[in-house]
């Protein structure tokens, strides 16, 4: 219903202040209105392990206060027992007599328990409102438990003509500050960052985060000077056949033996132990040849593209690997929303199944 759509939006503006910090738990906001529909109070879940949204408003408001009032919240609520109680048994017990949702968990414990709970009691439940931004917001979620594996994205940065660098590697920079401002709010979106240890060699990256993953098959990176080891829990995936009487580092590097297939580390095997490792998502930043290996496992991508053009057929493309023959062959994408951060243009967009 149209009337709500505008406290809807607001509940997604009210979650988005958690971004990055709720995982392994969805993003929601929550908006109350009295009576007469006015705000009377709002919520969010700030933290896995803090009060859910619909808990956090509630508690704000005495049950008078509450009484016969409106809830508004961006995803069902919960109807059992984990690091907090029930928000429908809240909801009940504060006398709210219509909750609004925009989409239905997809967590298996609750899926449509909560709403079942809150027609039992009486409470008139309307679903569905902004239900496509709903699932946008918390797409990470719904792939966790849809499919039991982590979210992958995937960021690159290219000239108009599809470079990534020139020919002797000349990459700095492609994009403007105002760009890569941009990759910083991005990154904290994301449980971890991956990237190669070609990337660490040629262009020694900080990658500020707490989680930061490099697939180094032969070990070949500096352990104890590279930038990016210097912080954040250290994840390097490596060829299981190289001896661990090889590996010497800090303490903070977690190294992880890994299959490989024509002297390529296992991608499957990679994204099911960060899976187990409780990495919900990654954000994946390297060269091309990694961006192409990883293009068939992208949830997500996004792609800065500067006005330049190279015009340089050895210059490095910003996806490579796979050798293409005929057009339908051809992994095909939908845009999904495109900025500017001028002079630089960010396309997001989402694979789709070919035809």
């Amino acid at each position: 219903m149209k009337k709500y759509e505008r406290y809807m939006k607001k509940c997604f503006a009210l979650a988005k202040k958690a971004e990055g910090q709720t995982s392994p738990n969805p993003m929601v906001g929550c908006v109350v209105l009295n009576e007469a529909g006015e705000i009377i109070s709002t919520g969010y879940h700030k933290k896995c392990g803090e009060d859910h949204a619909e808990r956090d408003a509630l508690l704000k408001l005495t049950k008078n206060e509450a009484e016969n009032g409106t809830l508004i919240v961006n995803l069902e609520p919960c109807s059992h027992y984990g690091k907090t109680p029930p928000c429908a048994d809240l909801i009940i017990e504060y006398g709210i007599k219509k909750v609004v949702i925009a989409m239905q968990d997809v967590n298996p414990i609750v899926a449509g328990n909560g709403i079942k709970k809150l027609k039992a009691a009486g409470i008139d439940v309307i679903d569905g409102i902004l239900k496509e931004e709903a699932q946008k917001l918390n797409e990470v979620f719904i792939k966790n438990m849809k499919d039991k594996k982590t979210f992958v994205a995937l960021k690159t940065a290219s000239t108009l003509d599809g470079k990534i660098a020139t020919k002797t590697g000349s990459s700095k920079w492609i994009t403007s500050e105002k760009a890569r401002a941009e990759v910083k709010k991005i990154r904290k979106k994301y449980d971890a960052i991956l990237t190669s240890s070609s990337t660490v060699l040629a262009d020694n990256p900080t990658m500020a985060h707490k989680n930061k993953i490099v697939l180094d098959r032969e070990l070949k990176t500096d352990f104890e000077n590279s930038e990016i080891y210097k912080s954040g829990n250290i994840y390097v995936f490596y060829d299981e056949k190289i001896s661990k009487n090889e590996i010497k580092s800090k303490t903070n590097i977690n190294f992880i033996p890994t299959p490989t297939t024509d002297n390529k580390l296992d991608i499957d095997f990679i994204l099911k132990k960060l899976y187990e490792l409780n990495i919900m998502s990654v954000l994946v930043e390297a060269g091309g040849i990694l961006n192409g290996a990883f293009i068939d496992y992208a949830d997500k991508i996004y792609h800065f593209i500067a006005p330049k053009i190279l015009s340089d057929n050895i210059g490095k493309s910003a996806f490579d690997g796979k050798n293409i023959y005929d057009i339908v062959e051809s992994k095909n994408f939908k845009f999904n929303e495109i900025k500017r951060f001028s002079p630089d243009i960010l396309l997001t967009y989402y694979p789709i199944s070919n035809e």
